[in-house]
């Protein structure tokens, strides 16, 4: 975290314009600004003003120029070279916040840099502050490339058909299921057979059956979602505990075979006994 703070000047990285950015106008002209529309990380927001004058009905959102977050759900999501100034924990909350705020059926469309030469802090030349800079490439659709940037299109993971694992449920959630939370590597999803209110799983998109087999990358995208999920799993359940839990193998309980980690709410009062809590996993050995 304290890397974090170092990138505290990304937001002098905002340019002010008086015409539309490239990205917008490409999807302006596709006609893929559809719906209620999010400019996330929408710097002073010219693009917002001059898409909602052609019609659109847009709405930004910036932490810094524009900080009202959003209490809505969107049609459409656009998040123009914000992740090329973020370093990678900020970007996986970028991704997981607009995985949120994004409608189950909407899409969204993020821009990125390929002109990049340099990678790291520099010190910006207007302001003379250090900024961060690095290059992004996201396993979403590429729906435009040239020298200078990327554009990305994104749906939720269960709204996308696949065409490997199609006997696995993981890999294939079933589309009329909501997401609580989704980056480029893991999701999370509401277990189908809770075992409290609020049970949720928090899956890697690799299809894997033992958690030590995922490279330590996609251990902690899954841990640090986890986080996360407790976050709203708290705001939304008000719990007074949790229960974590991974089942490997079938002597362990796993049932399917693709790794999921179990995100349990507890409450005063669902069981008679709590004490010994994961340990009960084997009855005889709970107390102690």
């Amino acid at each position: 975290m304290e890397n974090l703070k170092l990138n505290q000047y990304n937001h002098l990285t905002a340019k002010e314009r008086e015409t539309l950015s490239f990205p917008a106008k490409l999807l302006l002209n596709k006609s893929l600004l559809v719906g209620n529309v999010l400019d996330f990380g929408c710097g002073f927001g010219k693009d917002v003003e001059l898409l909602n004058s052609k019609g659109i009905n847009v709405v930004g959102y910036d932490k810094h120029y524009f900080p009202n977050y959003p209490t809505e759900k969107f049609d459409t999501i656009i998040c123009f070279y914000v992740l090329n100034v973020l370093m990678q924990e900020e970007q996986a909350n970028v991704l997981m916040e607009i995985s949120q705020l994004l409608k189950p059926t909407g899409k969204a469309y993020f821009a990125v840099r390929r002109d990049l030469q340099y990678e790291g802090f520099r010190t910006h030349k207007i302001h003379q502050k250090p900024t961060y800079q690095c290059n992004v490439v996201l396993n979403y659709q590429s729906i435009f490339k040239n020298e200078n940037c990327e554009i990305y299109e994104y749906q939720h993971f269960n709204q996308i058909s696949k065409i490997n694992h199609l006997d696995c449920p993981f890999c294939n959630p079933d589309a009329e299921r909501e997401l609580i939370l989704e980056s480029a590597t893991a999701y999370a999803i509401f277990d189908k057979f809770p075992v409290n209110n609020g049970h949720a799983l928090i899956i890697p998109k690799k299809h894997c059956s033992d958690y030590f087999e995922l490279s330590f990358k996609e251990q902690a995208a899954c841990w640090y979602m986890l986080n996360k999920a407790k976050e709203i799993l708290t705001k939304q359940f008000n719990p007074d505990g949790f229960n974590i839990g991974i089942n490997i193998n079938e002597a362990a309980g796993q049932t399917v075979p693709h790794v999921h980690i179990h995100l349990i709410p507890r409450y005063k009062g669902d069981v008679t006994e709590p004490r010994g809590g994961v340990r009960g996993v084997i009855p005889e050995k709970q107390k102690y």
